[in-house]
């Protein structure tokens, strides 16, 4: 079944290869977002596609990216909302009131949750940026697992519109690079491809024209490790940032004794002493 489609979101799932290629579809307009926090909003469409995605045994990895030039450029300055959507004063399936405080609502319950779904997927994801990554465009592109940029990559924040950054960039970005950094980024709002992967924050910058080449490879590589360890670690390594020491010896011991004794850790075993490409199962 999966999830509700759209047509400005596109959800495309490849079996042969376990890959679900998640595109922003507005090429038109850079792939600028429809709606803010609405339920059918892009953001939230983005969120209801990786847990499908998490749910879908054909699926291995989720590769977040944007059709055209473009990743996504943030929010649609034209406000050129569906008919469907106008007039909506919800954020998710709340409502929310005018008034002061509605900004900070509006933030709390709709991009600050909408944007942790997609950390707290298990799958891996990778953002596979294009193009122009803006905004809100940004904040998701750092709350994916990796990110792979070309030539045409850029990081842009919200200065322009006078906001700071969302929750990936303000939490991500000094992890990844350090406080200076994020401070200069805060201070500046623009970083192109080759510093950011200078900087850390793309694990591998390309041209353009191996950018899919290069990010089908590196499912590929991954789709040969078990499931589980990468779920695991996925958790273990999120949790480690904020963590102490003593905490992550202990989830990676308690780890280390359910993966030992899991269908895909014998798969996994056996395929190596026959020397051949194990199948797993994600059990």
């Amino acid at each position: 079944m999966g999830p509700k489609r759209v047509d400005y979101l596109l959800y495309e799932v490849e079996e042969d290869t376990g890959i679900l290629w998640i595109k922003f579809n507005r090429p038109e307009r850079m792939n600028a977002l429809i709606g803010t926090a609405e339920e059918n909003g892009t953001v939230a469409k983005v969120g209801e596609y990786m847990r499908a995605g998490d749910d879908d045994p054909n699926v291995r990895v989720m590769v977040l990216t944007g059709v055209g030039r473009g990743f996504c450029s943030g929010a649609d300055m034209k406000r050129d909302t569906p008919d469907d959507m106008k007039g909506e004063n919800f954020v998710g399936n709340r409502h929310v009131l005018d008034g002061p405080d509605a900004a900070r609502e509006h933030f709390i319950h709709g991009f600050t949750k909408l944007h942790r779904d997609i950390s707290q997927v298990r799958k891996p994801t990778i953002a596979m940026i294009n193009g122009p990554a803006v905004g809100s465009g940004m904040d998701m592109a750092l709350h994916c697992d990796i990110r792979i940029g070309c030539e045409n990559t850029r990081f842009i924040g919200y200065q322009q519109l006078g906001q700071i950054m969302e929750n990936g960039g303000s939490y991500y970005f000094p992890k990844m690079v350090g406080l200076g950094r994020a401070l200069e980024f805060a201070y500046v709002g623009h970083l192109e491809a080759k510093r950011a992967y200078e900087w850390g924050l793309l694990n591998h910058l390309v041209e353009s024209e191996k950018l899919e080449e290069t990010t089908r490879e590196l499912c590929a590589r991954m789709v040969r490790t078990p499931p589980l360890v990468q779920w695991i670690s996925k958790r273990i390594l999120r949790a480690a940032a904020d963590s102490s020491l003593e905490t992550t010896m202990i989830l990676t011991s308690n780890a280390g004794g359910i993966l030992s004794g899991s269908a895909d850790a014998e798969e996994a075993r056996r395929a190596f002493l026959e020397k051949r490409p194990a199948t797993f199962q994600g059990r």
